[in-house]
């Protein structure tokens, strides 16, 4: 695997600094980070103005369907003339089809968007899911939000219950399961810095290689 490229998918629970790790991460690699701009890239490559993307996808996060149903992505482009440009299965196909040719010539983070699935059959691909204790996701998000005690607490559960069903309506997994990822830790415990250091570690045995500084494949 020394010639391959790799992915570094993260997945976290409301309030376990995954996003931080996430950032930390890429900087010290010297790659890029993937979340929100995902969005932009397949706004890109659909031709869909991205307003109009990221609005479609930020609605999704409204409705029930996720509760309701699921639709496992198969690995399958979805043609133009099949429906709704918009729907939620284009937009995660969309979504999908720019992680797969991202792998094929960079390194990067990616946070959520059940990344470590789409790119599951690929040897690159490293999953991992990121938690800590309920008391240590409260703080931060409370610090975060700066609000109340009820408001942080449904927040977290709000957060955590949209990021669960999406999930299992895209995998067919369940959100929570430790045998869907290579690593999982907590960063309350670890600390931020010690979960990039394990990660990184994680890595180069992996990749089989050193990778701070070496990330041009």
């Amino acid at each position: 695997m020394k010639n391959e490229h790799f992915a570094v998918c993260i997945t976290r629970t409301c309030g376990s600094g995954g996003t931080v790790i996430g950032k930390m991460l890429a900087e010290q690699l010297k790659v890029d980070l993937y979340d929100r701009k995902l969005l932009r890239l397949a706004s890109d490559d659909s031709g869909i103005n991205e307003q109009i993307f990221a609005k479609a996808d930020q609605d999704m996060k409204k409705t029930l369907l996720y509760k309701v149903t699921k639709s496992v992505y198969n690995g399958e482009n979805i043609p133009n003339e099949s429906g709704n440009l918009l729907s939620d299965r284009r937009l995660f196909d969309f979504q999908a089809k720019v992680l797969k040719g991202l792998l094929k010539k960079e390194d990067f983070i990616v946070l959520g968007r059940a990344a470590d699935f789409v790119l599951k059959d690929n040897p690159g691909m490293i999953s991992v899911f990121l938690c800590a204790s309920p008391e240590a996701c409260f703080k931060r998000e409370k610090e975060v939000l700066q609000t109340n005690a009820l408001g942080v607490n449904r927040h977290i559960r709000s957060i955590n219950r949209y990021r669960s069903d999406y999930y299992k309506y895209h995998t067919g997994k369940k959100w929570k399961n430790p045998e869907n990822y290579d690593l999982c830790l907590r960063t309350d415990i670890l600390g931020y810095q010690g979960c990039v250091d394990l990660i990184i570690r994680y890595i180069e045995m992996r990749m089989q290689k050193k990778i701070i500084g070496c990330t041009d494949g």
